[in-house]
């Protein structure tokens, strides 16, 4: 099976560079790239980050977690842009991410672990 990673998206880097700390200390074999936070350390995301993000993560398949909605509108441009599988999460960007990395370190199913996080989806 293709290794799944973990792609974390937020308008602020301090967010993504906390929330992947936390997410390594139950997961510490879970591919994570971060695309958060514009260049000039402004508050942002943008398509091209994402797309770093993709490529640099060794996941094949890649959940994609994000906290606002332009960061949505990114995210699905981006996955247009990449090879890879992209599925994007609606759905709370801190407890998603960590269930769904703690569900990967112990070798849950893809489809469990998609069936597991659309219980959480936002409405």
């Amino acid at each position: 099976m293709n290794k799944i990673g973990i792609v974390l998206v937020s308008h602020v880097y301090e967010i993504a560079f906390g929330l992947q700390r936390l997410i390594k200390e139950v997961a510490p074999d879970v591919p994570i790239t971060l695309a958060a936070g514009l260049e000039d350390n402004g508050i942002g995301t943008n398509a091209e980050t994402l797309v770093t993000a993709f490529e640099e993560n060794q996941g094949q398949i890649l959940f994609a977690f994000y906290d606002l909605g332009s960061a949505k509108m990114n995210l699905e441009l981006a996955e247009e842009l990449t090879d890879k599988t992209v599925h994007l999460f609606d759905t709370a960007l801190i407890e998603s991410a960590y269930t769904a990395a703690a569900l990967l370190q112990v070798a849950a199913s893809e489809q469990e672990i998609i069936k597991q996080l659309t219980a959480l989806k936002i409405k």
